[in-house]
């Protein structure tokens, strides 16, 4: 079992940054692939950005491409990132997901272990 605990969200005015972490405690998260997702209410939750367990490998929706940053520092069982431009619509909870089978999915489906969300909030 892994539980992950995100942090780093708050209020900003569009334009600004944050930045998340996602810390993981009861075993290592080396060899798992890690995602975060987003969520508004009364929508679905929504792929944001993966890693690979090495870290080699990163994928983003489009929404998040050319401004938002994913990171993994295995030495700190912790996952980052980094939001920069920020916009209105990225205005949601934002959960970080381990995926034990180090797919790095953009579907919800195949992470195993989900942390309770942070959440972020972008004014005009």
């Amino acid at each position: 079992q892994v539980q992950l605990v995100e942090s780093g969200g708050g209020s900003v005015q569009a334009g600004g940054s944050l930045r998340l972490s996602c810390a993981a405690s009861g075993r290592s998260i080396n060899w798992d692939a890690m995602g975060w997702f987003r969520q508004v209410p009364g929508k679905e939750r929504e792929f944001v950005a993966a890693i690979a367990w090495n870290g080699g490998t990163t994928s983003y929706a489009d929404s998040a491409k050319g401004r938002f940053i994913i990171s993994k520092d295995n030495a700190k069982n912790t996952v980052y990132l980094q939001m920069n431009s920020l916009k209105p619509e990225d205005t949601a909870i934002y959960y970080c997901a381990a995926d034990a089978f180090g797919r790095g999915s953009m579907m919800s489906s195949e992470y195993d272990y989900w942390g309770r969300g942070t959440q972020v909030t972008v004014s005009p």
